[in-house]
């Protein structure tokens, strides 16, 4: 079939990482088509209107697919190589490709888009690989969302995942080979039992540079039979880990795995805790520059943790100087035009502020991202990653992730998200928050304490685009077999307003014209009574009307519809960090300030704290 274990001599490198089809393209010749096809779907793949059109792709039902073709007409337009392979991919196919590069030709993979499937499985096609984040539609936030604005649970995104399964499925070659399905997606299909749905053999999960995914794979093509389910290893080593030499879907580079937190809800934190050398990096967002890539993004569960993985220091003070270098080198790569953070947590910017200023000055000109009603940068860029608030009851955030401040107590957790959030805003870093609602066992009181929290940063001036998603129990994860609100329509009032008042604030900063509140306020109306009070049940109507500004929230009040979250009295920075530890003075940095009056015995040591600030 034309597959063989790949031997590179040294002037056999695969310098770009792109498969080259080498007539693959005659998929319907007797020889015709390649032994391995990778894809994933167009909607996980696009890239050319930002983070915000797959965020809504994921999110939006399919009836709403229209709205997203009037925002973005030409979403759905694609580059393609020379041999009509895909030019980019989403990160994680690059990585199955580039394991699959260590043992096969180049010419015997091709990684492409859904509607190019029938140009390159052929006869002698013996895996197509699909990679998917949300094959079903029931992750975090997309479920909810698409269930919230109508009957149909199914996300856009979740619509186009089944459009590849069935082109997959419908193949006139489709006895020949196996459909193996990787991605953080793969759980759906197992939980569901969809496999014979979507026409799927079996679900890797895991990482593909693991000898068990690539076992599957050849077992595929010697054409044998395939367990329904794989679990592959996680790399323990740095090295270990591959960075695909190809341009990827928003210039993804890995930076980071694990978090090390342990949040009892998170899939990514099971993961070992590993840094990626920056020589690794730097070598993918290169490549990615190379292939005409003008934006990069660091993938990773907390940016903050990179140089700190395995040293002497706990991974939760940053290691300034590093991640200084490390960003400073990246958005000073020739060829970078824009640079986006992923994922964080806050504890940090509390730990040490100095770095988020620091920080600000070498990544705000290269942010893609404009806020203008809220932003002091000169061109009105702001910074936003992804950060996980979850919850402000003190009662819940311990039992599903105590240690999501550290070093900071979890009963201190409000303190911490005001005052890291706080330093943030001064830097022009207005993070995306994500909220838990519906937890298991949680009660009225718990959403009260989360409302006096989103009230208390209204209150205080405060801004972060607050995402709230019910709560979905990930398959693996140590919430798995817990049970919390899993419909609309089994959302309390409580709950609706913490949603409501979460989007308010939202799109409050967005309305530049004197006449969008008023559209916002008839629009929600006219929803409410075409279709939104039927789905998701009377206690929907007040918060909807609070979401309105038709009613003030004060009169909503008296009426006793709703519950305005009360003043909190929190910590500052000063007294949380006299709270730590002693043994977790040491690694403070004096040139931040708040550094408790310590006996001479116990003060950090002069090397420790007077540290000079690398520009």
């Amino acid at each position: 079939m034309g597959v063989e274990p790949k031997r590179r001599g040294s002037n056999d490198r695969d310098v770009r990482g792109v498969a080259r089809n080498n007539g693959c393209a005659d998929s319907s010749e007797a020889d015709g088509g390649c032994p391995i096809v990778l894809t994933a779907p167009l909607t996980e793949t696009v890239d050319h209107a930002g983070y915000f059109i797959q965020m809504a792709l994921a999110s939006l039902p399919i009836w709403m697919e229209g709205v997203i073709n009037k925002k973005y007409p030409k979403w759905r337009e694609v580059e393609r190589a020379e041999d009509g392979s895909a030019r980019y991919m989403p990160a994680g196919v690059r990585l199955v490709e580039a394991s699959l590069l260590r043992l096969y030709k180049p010419e015997d993979i091709v990684a492409c888009f859904p509607d190019d499937l029938e140009r390159f499985i052929g006869p002698r096609t013996r895996v197509v690989a699909v990679s998917t984040h949300n094959p079903l539609g029931v992750t975090f936030a997309a479920g909810v969302y698409a269930s919230m604005f109508g009957s149909s649970r199914m996300p856009i995104n979740s619509y186009y995942s089944r459009q590849v399964f069935e082109k997959i499925k419908s193949s006139p070659y489709r006895e020949h080979f196996k459909v193996i399905v990787g991605g953080s997606g793969g759980w759906q299909i197992i939980q569901t039992d969809s496999y014979e749905d979507l026409g799927v053999d079996c679900v890797v999960e895991g990482r593909s540079e693991s000898a068990d995914a690539m076992e599957v794979l050849a077992r595929a093509l010697r054409g044998e039979a395939l367990p329904r389910r794989v679990l592959a290893d996680h790399p323990k080593e740095r090295d270990a880990i591959l960075v695909p030499d190809a341009r990827t879907t928003f210039g993804v580079v890995e930076m980071t795995t694990g978090c090390g937190r342990r949040c009892q809800f998170c899939v990514p934190d099971l993961n070992p805790q590993l840094d990626l050398p920056k020589d690794k990096i730097l070598a993918g967002v290169r490549a990615n520059v190379r292939e005409g890539n003008k934006q990069v993004s660091l993938a990773t569960e907390d940016m903050f943790i990179w140089g700190q993985v395995r040293t002497d220091t706990p991974f939760y003070f940053p290691n300034r100087e590093a991640l200084l270098d490390l960003y400073s080198e990246i958005v000073n790569t020739p060829g970078v035009e824009q640079h986006l953070l992923s994922h964080c947590t806050i504890a940090p910017a509390v730990v040490d502020p100095m770095l988020i200023e620091k920080l600000s000055e070498i990544l705000l000109p290269k942010s893609p991202v404009l806020l203008p009603a809220l932003s002091t940068h000169p061109e009105k860029r702001i910074l936003s990653p992804l950060i996980g608030l979850e919850t402000g009851s003190v009662r819940v955030a311990r039992m599903i992730m105590p240690s999501k401040g550290v070093p900071f107590a979890i009963e201190d957790w409000p303190s911490v998200v005001l005052e890291g959030l706080a330093i943030m805003n001064r830097n022009n870093w207005f993070p995306a928050m994500t909220l838990i609602v519906g937890n298991p066992g949680e009660t009225d009181d718990d959403v009260k304490e989360t409302l006096d929290l989103v009230y208390e940063i209204e209150r205080r001036n405060l801004f972060a685009f607050l995402i709230p998603s019910i709560f979905t129990p990930l398959h693996d994860t140590r919430m798995e077999k817990k049970k919390g609100v899993s419909e609309t329509k089994q959302l309390s009032s409580l709950q609706w307003q913490l949603m409501m008042k979460c989007w308010k604030m939202n799109l409050r900063v967005g309305a530049y014209t004197w006449w969008a509140p008023w559209a916002w306020r008839l629009g929600s109306v006219a929803m409410w009574l075409y279709k939104l009070r039927r789905v998701n049940g009377p206690n929907f109507t007040w918060p909807l009307l609070m979401f309105s500004d038709l009613v003030s929230e004060r009169r909503l009040e008296r009426m006793g519809k709703i519950y305005i979250g009360r003043p909190m009295k929190t910590k500052t920075r000063r007294e949380l960090i006299a709270g730590l530890k002693p043994h977790h003075l040491q690694y403070l940095r004096a040139d931040n300030g708040d550094l408790p009056d310590l006996p001479v015995l116990t003060r950090p040591t002069a090397a420790r704290i007077q540290v000079t600030v690398t520009p």
